[in-house]
Order: C-alpha cells, then structure tokens, then sequence
C-alpha cells in the first residue's frame, strides 16, 4: 500500500511516495468520515467533539490525567490509556524487554533492532522507522509550519515541536532529575544536565588543544575560541559576536532593544537575568 503525500514550494513541487503495512498505518488521512470539529489553533479536524477537546489539551500544556502505577501525567485519556499497556507487559519485546503501548509500537520498536528504515525521502535519499517521521521530514523540504502558537508567532513542522514550545507560556517542567530534584521543560535538557551535573564523564575532545567536556555543545562554543567563528550578527549593525550573551548586550545596549533586570534593592540594572542573581547574592551577605 502506498499513501502519497504532495509538496510545492516556490520554484518547485515534489511528491512523497509512502509504501506503508499494517504495522505502521495508526491514523487514516483519507478517511471519508466527515470531520466537523475544528480546533482553532492549529486547524486539525476531528470527528468527535470529545477527541477534539482532548486536542486542545495539546495546546494548553494542562496534563490532567495521572497514571496510577508511575505517577506520568497526560494531557488527555486516551495517552493515558495507551501509556497503562506499558505497565501490564503485554506488548514486550523479546530483544531488550521493553513493553509498548501497542503492538504497532512494537513493531516499529522492533525496528531499533533490526536496524531497518523501510520509508525513503523521495528528495534527499534519507530513510526512517516510521511513515509519520518521513512526513514530518518532507516539511523540511517544502518549509511547511502548519503547527501555529497561538500565544506568540511561531510556528513548527511538527506537533511534538509545538507541544514542547508551549512549555515556554506555561512553565512546565515535567522532566524531574533523579539525583537533585530539578526539573526542565524537555526531555534533552535532563539528560544534558545528569551528564553535565553528575556524571564526571569527558568523551568531547577538542582538536585543537585537547581539552575534554563533557557535552558536544560545549565543546562547540569551546571550538569557537580557537577558530574565531562569530555566528551571531546583529540586525540593525554590522556587527557580529561569538557567544549569544555578548550579541544580547549588544543589542540592548546600542539599540535598546530586550529588557533590563533590575535589582529592586539598589536599582542596578543588568543585561542578562543570570547577572542579577549573582549580584543579588551580595545583598544576603
């Protein structure tokens, strides 16, 4: 079976041509079903009023539905649902002992072992596990955004994207660290942060003097010392800076262009929210 997908830009259109198996279809984009339910914010339709007010959970960042057995929170009963078949081992794959959601989780789960990616860009020759991902690769070709925030003007060519944006408005932080109980707002950072915080593993070594870190990207911005690389330019001016922080004063400074942080004690103004902390301390003392 193949689900074709089209794109256009500017200059050009291509076409996306899925061979799909029962393992992998979960949704059915052609289905003849009407869909009278719209949500407002990102323009996804659906058949039932209930599943389009689980959607709008999505948008919210609001997770109401608890799971009983290891305390995660969803944003609507449905992920719960699927979630609570990890606990009953029914879907386990008998390679590493990880249980699924679903046996097309499975399936493609099965995938990481295997190491077979049977859907292929049509543009660029890339391959993946899932029909979904190679979708959501095809965006990257066309430039397509479709997913909007309706609190700011951004927008994201997938859904998990826009879904981790919205954290930014709610300041959730649902990924919480074993070891110090601090919590962030994606899944990457906690696992930046045990790596950088609590474990005293250097495998980043600079080629340059050999200096060892313990993160690839502070091993990038470490790199920028010795070549001279200067990725930031200003908007309004010439210029250009090495570290985002020193682009921020820039602007802030020459343009009058962000915020200043000020002490409500002294009234000392700072550029950057790190700097009034550090000299808010000196009040305490």
């Amino acid at each position: 079976m193949f689900v074709c997908c089209a794109y256009y830009t500017d200059e050009s259109s291509f076409e996306v041509k899925i061979e799909t198996d029962s393992n992998d279809i979960t949704e059915h984009p052609h289905d003849d079903k009407p869909k009278p339910y719209l949500c407002t914010v990102c323009e996804k339709r659906f058949t039932r009023k209930d599943r389009l007010n689980d959607h709008k959970q999505t948008h919210t960042g609001e997770k109401l539905y608890s799971c009983t057995q290891c305390e995660k929170r969803f944003t609507n009963k449905h992920s719960l649902s699927s979630h609570m078949y990890i606990h009953s081992s029914k879907y386990k794959c008998t390679e590493c002992g990880k249980c699924l959601k679903s046996n097309d989780a499975l399936a493609v789960h099965r995938r990481s072992h295997s190491g077979e990616k049977p859907f292929e860009c049509a543009v660029c020759s890339k391959r993946f596990t899932r029909s979904c991902t190679l979708v959501s690769h095809s965006r990257l070709h066309s430039g397509e955004k479709p997913y909007k925030c309706h609190e700011c003007d951004n927008a994201f060519s997938e859904s998990a994207h826009l879904n981790s944006h919205m954290r930014v408005h709610t300041g959730d932080k649902p990924y919480k660290c074993s070891l110090c109980n601090k919590s962030f707002s994606e899944s990457n950072s906690l696992q930046q942060h045990k790596r950088c915080v609590h474990s005293n593993r250097r495998h980043y070594d600079c080629r340059y003097c050999g200096k060892l870190f313990k993160s690839s990207g502070e091993l990038k911005l470490h790199v920028r010392i010795h070549t001279g690389a200067k990725p930031y330019s200003c908007r309004h001016c010439s210029d250009r800076f090495t570290w985002i922080d020193q682009l921020k004063t820039h602007l802030l400074k020459s343009h009058n262009e962000g915020t200043w942080f000020t002490c409500q004690i002294c009234q000392k103004k700072f550029c950057h929210s790190s700097s009034l902390k550090q000299h808010l301390l000196r009040h305490e003392v």
